[in-house]
């Protein structure tokens, strides 16, 4: 999840700041500024057979530069009590290697849960010809999260939520102890379940993280 410092900084380094003596860079500009109207224009909800979405500027979220390398999480399945959405934009280092063509900052749906539980959590990320592979909570203890926090590109599952609020100002969120913006697009809800869970992320936070059964190995292949 991305900090509004994070996103600030990230516009005061980006190549053409008169400071680094550099020319304007247009078309960089553009895509950054096109990135940032995009968070605040595509709301967009997908209930039913899949994990509701919102897209949004928020605040809060990840206090620290992305490496901009996604990783996939998935579980069996998610129960969460304190469920809060809206986008965001994570920003990586001034120059990173793996800005590619993003100017840096990568659109992101922020989802916080004050208090969560998931069972077989799977997280790996690709290294290029290998995978660092995290697995917990298969056995009868499960993992547990509290402050959860998860910027995700992509979200998908079975989900049901209890008690929903659709639309309301980011600035008002109570569910999740986050809070976004005034004026933006999100939601909450008292709880939420997710069967079959799969996200991309670029960043997770958390207050609390127990991972009983930790089993961290390289794998050919991800979750």
């Amino acid at each position: 999840m991305a900090s509004s410092s994070d996103v600030n900084s990230s516009a005061d380094h980006t190549p053409g700041n008169p400071e680094s003596g550099s020319a304007p860079d247009p078309a960089r500009r553009g895509r950054v500024r096109l990135r940032r109207a995009a968070v605040m224009a595509v709301p967009a909800v997908a209930v039913a057979a899949g994990l509701a979405i919102m897209t949004a500027e928020g605040a809060m979220g990840v206090s620290f530069s992305i490496s901009g390398m996604p990783f996939t999480v998935t579980a069996k399945s998610l129960d969460g009590t304190g469920f809060e959405q809206f986008g965001d934009l994570d920003s990586m280092i001034p120059d990173s290697p793996n800005a590619g063509d993003t100017g840096g900052q990568v659109l992101i749906v922020t989802s916080a849960i004050k208090n969560a539980t998931l069972d077989s959590l799977c997280q790996s990320v690709d290294l290029g010809g290998t995978n660092l592979l995290i697995k917990a909570g298969a056995g009868s203890s499960k993992v547990q999260a509290t402050d959860l926090t998860t910027d995700s590109t992509e979200l998908t599952g079975d989900a049901s939520f209890n008690n929903i609020e659709i639309g309301n100002d980011a600035s008002t969120l109570t569910k999740a102890g986050v809070k976004g913006k005034k004026g933006v697009f999100s939601q909450q809800a008292d709880t939420v379940h997710i069967d079959n869970l799969r996200q991309t992320n670029y960043a997770t936070t958390a207050g609390v993280f127990k991972l009983p059964g930790l089993k961290l190995s390289f794998s050919d292949s991800g979750c």
